[in-house]
């Protein structure tokens, strides 16, 4: 195993597109640390304690954790996940999006445009429930501090599905699945007892 390691470390090429897999993932670790502006970041954890099920430990562990620190990237690449579902459904439902994706590159371009603006739909849809689930969590309740709340985790959703279709586009394999596989190894070692 070390020696086939050491094998991919020898090809520039390889080396130069694991470099860059493991640097993304360390911005989005970085950005898991990151609290939303406004949550008062002991409350949560207490209420996330208080309230944790196994639904909301399913999805913390999705978010690598952010879920439960209510970081910028709370929201992760779940709104991306369920949006490339719901188009890959109506594909099948629709036959004018059936057609553009028989259409080669061009079609593929277009159902990939669609399935990022329903990501970023979902995305408010997804973040505004949140913000409304856990307003006594901010230090300062205010419209004023849900719409930055709101307006964080959408962007740290949108920054993560950028990350996520740069990753696909290095040929080592799935952004977006690399970004999960990272989150649910970052906890890891908290889930193993």
């Amino acid at each position: 195993m070390f020696e086939t390691l050491k094998n991919v470390f020898r090809v520039k090429e390889m080396r130069r597109k694991l470099l860059y897999l493991i640097w993304m993932i360390f911005i989005i670790r970085i950005g898991c640390q990151i609290p939303v502006p406004g949550v008062d970041s002991s409350f949560f954890k207490q209420w996330f304690s208080s309230n944790a099920g196994d639904a909301f430990n399913f999805f913390d562990a999705f978010t690598g954790g952010s879920f439960e620190r209510m970081s910028i990237f709370a929201l992760n690449i779940t709104p991306y996940i369920t949006s490339s579902i719901i188009i890959q459904l109506l594909t099948i439902a629709i036959p004018a999006l059936e057609e553009m994706q028989r259409d080669g590159e061009e079609g593929r371009k277009k159902i990939s445009q669609y399935t990022r603006i329903m990501s970023v739909a979902l995305a408010f849809l997804q973040g505004a429930g949140q913000v409304y689930t856990i307003h006594s969590a901010f230090k300062n309740p205010n419209w004023y501090v849900y719409i930055v709340a709101l307006f964080t985790m959408v962007s740290g959703t949108i920054f993560i599905m950028w990350l996520g279709e740069k990753l696909t586009e290095i040929g080592i394999g799935n952004g977006a699945s690399f970004i999960i596989f990272a989150n649910i190894l970052s906890g890891l070692g908290t889930g193993v007892n």
